[in-house]
């Protein structure tokens, strides 16, 4: 990925909102898969960690961007983006 593309997603991303947040349980397998379904729909999502989680943002997001098979477009402060493009057809894909 691009810097010019991650900066359209993170441009993107400032107006949505939080769709889950990771807390002292770290990353389970039914959060990966929750994940990969409103990726499936959405394909641009923002994570929350909380300060209890054990690691920090970052790593989180390159953790799940590695299991969901996207990218970890940006993890600023305790806020995760995730960006994988939609299989489906029937929804507006993001354009670059």
């Amino acid at each position: 990925m691009t810097s010019k593309q991650r900066k359209v997603l993170q441009a993107i991303a400032n107006n949505i909102e939080p769709i889950t947040q990771i807390g002292k349980g770290g990353i389970s397998e039914n959060l990966v898969q929750s994940l990969s379904d409103a990726l499936e729909k959405r394909e641009l999502i923002k994570v929350s960690v909380l300060q209890n989680a054990e690691g920090s943002a970052r790593e989180l997001g390159n953790e799940l961007a590695a299991l969901l098979g996207g990218e970890c477009v940006i993890a600023i402060g305790r806020k995760i983006v995730l960006y994988r493009r939609s299989s489906r057809k029937d929804i507006d894909h993001i354009e670059f």
